[in-house]
């Protein structure tokens, strides 16, 4: 099955990923408000550590904005 639907992506803010761009085609309002725990050998855990990036605080709901933040790292 093909679509015609646009892609969408966010860049990411900050953190060890900064730059990089996350496609997000498909997420729910409620998926794109959690944010993501994305997974990177470049954070302070190492490889197998996550580095978590959200929405920006000051974005209105439901977060159409095309950047993420960096939030931290965890294992």
């Amino acid at each position: 099955m093909t679509t015609n639907s646009p892609r969408e992506f966010v860049t990411l803010l900050g953190g060890p990923l900064d730059g990089q761009q996350l496609e997000v085609t498909g997420w729910s309002d409620a998926e794109r408000g959690t944010g993501v725990a994305h997974l990177t050998d470049r954070g302070a855990y190492g490889p197998g550590g996550r580095a978590m990036y959200g929405p920006d605080p000051a974005d209105p709901f439901p977060f159409s904005t095309d950047r993420w933040v960096w939030e931290g790292d965890c294992p």
